[in-house]
């Protein structure tokens, strides 16, 4: 082989190993960067609360990290952000009450309202509530979202920030 096919054969490796590489290490791009939802979860939390979420069927309604479940016909609130907004005391009441409905009243349909999950082990309703509560928003996120639900019910502008 001549060397300026060595050279070009080289330089076709570093190419082909530089996307490799780039493929295997993805570094976020600037627009997952501004993902607003987190979890601040254990790992350990995050895996027993995900086998319960699949155990109880949760995503049949609610939809997690902005995905859905492809055959979700039921408007549910979405769980991202939701320790944001709520305790995790305050959704241990909830999942725990035999009438969620009274603590925080549903708009939708009686068969698609929240069930009662006071029948669960203990230890897999304070599992949920510890999840759920640490699914976060940023802060930006949180305060456009209020903003934009705040126009919605008064129907009025209100000024960015």
């Amino acid at each position: 082989m001549k060397k300026g096919e060595l050279v070009v054969l080289g330089a076709i490796g570093v190419l082909v190993l530089g996307g490799v590489i780039r493929a295997v290490v993805q570094r976020p791009s600037a627009q997952d960067r501004e993902i607003p939802f987190y979890s601040t979860a254990s790992d350990q939390l995050a895996t027993s609360a995900s086998d319960l979420i699949r155990k109880y069927s949760c995503r049949q309604c609610h939809s997690l990290w902005s995905t859905r479940d492809l055959l979700q016909a039921v408007p549910a609130p979405m769980l991202d952000g939701i320790g944001s907004l709520r305790s995790e005391q305050w959704l241990y009441a909830y999942l725990s009450d035999t009438q969620p409905q009274t603590i925080l009243p549903s708009r939708l349909k009686p068969e698609y309202r929240m069930p009662s999950y006071a029948s669960l082990p203990e230890p897999e309703r304070r599992a949920l509530a510890g999840y759920l509560a640490s699914l976060k928003v940023k802060d930006w996120y949180l305060e456009q979202t209020r903003r934009m639900e705040h126009d919605k019910l008064s129907g009025e502008q209100t000024a960015e920030k």
